[in-house]
């Protein structure tokens, strides 16, 4: 996500989902690698179920395979950083534990989660590691309060400019051949004053979103004043709240 001109994987591993051992068999020469370097680590393992079941990843997330299946493709977000970075994903993609997995294929959806606004939030909910923010999805996504209701034209203007800044980005990452944190290192130095005018625009559409002047998409204390009063007003069902649909 972070280093890749593409945000494309730059290994490959062998996961065999659920499947039986039996089931696995069906692909031989991946199965003897597992068995050759895998399973000698599993006969070791104080782990019963990673000892028996040594020719599966040692965790198979069977809900979050369950969210991406009938989807064309995710969002998968870096869980530690300078900065909270969300890429997609093709499907075929397996995540690792150093990303956050967003179960949406929408332009709107990663508007959103690209935002300032939830940004800010994120800072503020999450834990840190030295100053790097580790993102917290309990904390961080969970308590995240959308824009509810939200009108369609609100909607598709933060998923046009949420696929425009993905494409910018895209086409400069490919063109220069690095990855999305040397980019937005440059842009914090004053480079790429286009892609920073892409952001400001999304933000401002995004506060649109929630009813709010496009100022306060620059100010992270006001946003987050108003995230939380929104999440107390939800929490205490005093508004209605269905931000993905009834």
């Amino acid at each position: 996500i972070a280093t890749d001109p593409r945000q494309q994987p730059t290994r490959f591993v062998i996961d065999f989902a659920a499947r039986p051992l039996e089931e696995a068999m069906h692909w031989p020469a991946a199965l003897e690698i597992v068995r050759e370097r895998v399973k000698p680590f599993r006969d070791r393992n104080a782990r019963k179920i990673r000892r028996e079941r040594w020719w599966l990843l040692g965790e198979t997330v069977p809900k979050l395979r369950a969210a991406l299946a009938p989807l064309p493709r995710y969002i998968a977000g870096t869980a530690t950083g300078k900065r909270i970075l969300f890429a997609w994903c093709d499907p075929w993609t397996c995540p690792s534990n150093a990303t956050n997995v967003f179960a949406f294929a929408d332009d709107y959806a990663f508007g959103i989660l690209s935002s300032s606004v939830h940004s800010a939030w994120a800072w503020a909910q999450s834990s840190t590691m030295r100053t790097d923010i580790r993102y917290t999805p309990t904390t961080a996504f969970e308590t995240f309060p959308w824009p509810s209701p939200v009108a369609p034209a609100a909607r598709a203007e933060v998923g046009e400019l949420a696929a425009a800044l993905v494409a910018l980005r895209s086409e400069i990452c490919t063109a220069e051949g690095f990855g999305l944190t040397r980019l937005y290192n440059l842009v914090d130095d004053g480079a790429y004053a286009d892609l920073a005018d892409a952001h400001r625009r999304l933000d401002a559409a995004v506060a649109r979103a929630y009813g709010w002047p496009a100022a306060v998409a620059c100010d992270s204390d006001e946003s987050n004043l108003r995230l939380l009063a929104l999440n107390q007003e939800i929490a205490h069902g005093e508004r209605p709240y269905e931000p993905f649909g009834g």
